[in-house]
């Protein structure tokens, strides 16, 4: 089975960021698809806040929760206690091999998964399978190359290049969302919309939370971690990047956007 390493790991800086997503801003693509009483997989779940939102859609239906670990799946149950979501069960899982019959769910959903899989064609062959025929299958990665900002601070050009060079060390492709109509079809879907949208952090408070995120992410989280471990970086360099993080927050004329691919398939 491929090994998996989530290079942003799970500190509570990404999670700042992962508990940001909803459905709404993060899978508006998959929501005409579902309807209630629908079953539902969601690979990778993270924090499950779009999860909870999923599970409100397809209410009386069940959702599904799938992490890699205990621990990370703890996080989406935490979540749903909260808001008192009761329809979704709790599973640990490894997409390459997931241990669901065929034809178990209506809809399969996996939100910034398949970038930090081993093997993302596998992986959607295994979501498919899963899928009941007729139902859908749908993933939606960001592309790192598609990303855009202003201004050109060249320490954000070292922070991507240092990403790329992390993530691609852990197997994972950063460039994912270009690629996910050439995976979906080599994983044998025949029927598949590709479309993308964006997040676009301009305003005063979006671009501070974004830039304040990616401060300390690249100095605090498993990514920074990893760079030092493997030689890439050093703590001072980081810290600069931190510090132009911080710079490009503060500017009001700071822009960037993300880029996502997204795939909706046929099962």
């Amino acid at each position: 089975m491929p090994n998996q390493v989530y290079t942003h790991g799970h500190h509570e800086s990404v999670l700042r960021s992962h508990r940001w997503r909803t459905a709404e801003n993060s899978a508006a693509y998959l929501l005409p698809h579902l309807a209630p009483g629908m079953s539902l997989l969601d690979v990778g779940c993270g924090p499950g806040t779009i999860t909870c939102d999923l599970a409100a859609i397809v209410a009386p239906g069940r959702v599904t929760a799938m992490e890699i670990s205990a621990d990370a799946l703890e996080l989406a149950r935490a979540e749903a206690a909260g808001r008192g979501v009761d329809n979704i069960d709790f599973v640990v899982a490894d997409v390459h091999a997931l241990h669901f019959a065929d034809a178990s769910f209506d809809a399969v959903h996996a939100h910034q998964v398949l970038q930090h899989v081993a093997d993302p064609v596998g992986a959607l062959r295994e979501m498919r399978r899963v899928c009941r025929p007729g139902g859908v299958v749908a993933a939606r990665d960001g592309d790192y190359g598609g990303f855009a900002w202003y201004p050109q601070l060249p320490e954000l050009d070292r922070w991507l290049e240092l990403y790329y060079q992390a993530c691609h060390n852990n197997m994972g492709e950063p460039d994912a969302g270009r690629r996910l109509l050439s995976w979906a079809r080599a994983a044998g879907f025949t029927d598949v919309t590709a479309t993308a949208s964006l997040w676009t952090f301009a305003d005063d408070h979006d671009r501070q939370w974004w830039g304040g995120m990616w401060a300390d992410r690249i100095v605090k989280s498993a990514m920074a971690e990893q760079l030092l471990r493997e030689g890439l970086s050093t703590e001072a360099e980081l810290r600069q990047l931190s510090a132009a993080w911080a710079s490009w927050a503060a500017d009001p004329d700071g822009w960037f956007t993300v880029l996502h691919g997204e795939i909706v398939g046929r099962a």
